[in-house]
């Protein structure tokens, strides 16, 4: 049964707009999915960014991606992408190489030991998101993306 927001954070007063509660609800909702996430992934060293980040390098094949690309493409926005690759590549789960004729740019690449990982999470992630939201129907989830995606601005 669905208690509401109100009930689960314990708030006796009512929102002050339905905007905000929705706004609030989707904030709880994201952070609850993500911690359980979080505690998954401590399994195989990795946090949700990082995780983020070989699944685009994955993504990329062997052209790889330079790291604004990479950048750009996350889901949730990082200040310091430089650092991110910088722990996955001491890692051992992407290697960066300069190219071109322009020596600044460096392409990202993810390893056979980052894909070997990737694939080892795929069917655990897979099981961990029929968890979290198997209970909705794959309408009712199509219902909820293209939701999310109006409230993002997008079609």
């Amino acid at each position: 049964m669905n208690r509401g927001l109100r009930a689960e954070i314990k708030q006796a007063k009512p929102f002050g707009s339905v905007a905000q509660e929705a706004f609030l609800s989707l904030l709880r909702t994201a952070a609850l999915l993500e911690h359980s996430l979080a505690e998954d992934l401590k399994t195989y060293g990795v946090t949700p960014t990082q995780y983020n980040v070989l699944r685009i390098l994955r993504g990329a094949g062997s052209d790889g991606l330079c790291r604004n690309e990479v950048r750009d493409r996350m889901i949730t926005p990082v200040p310091d992408a430089t650092r991110l690759l910088d722990r996955l590549e001491e890692a051992g789960y992407v290697e960066r190489c300069r190219e071109g004729a322009d020596r600044r740019f460096v392409t990202a690449r993810i390893t056979r030991a980052g894909l070997d990982l990737l694939d080892r999470m795929d069917e655990p992630l897979e099981e961990l998101h029929h968890r979290q939201l198997g209970h909705l129907s794959g309408s009712e989830l199509r219902e909820l993306s293209g939701l999310l995606a109006k409230a993002r601005g997008g079609s």
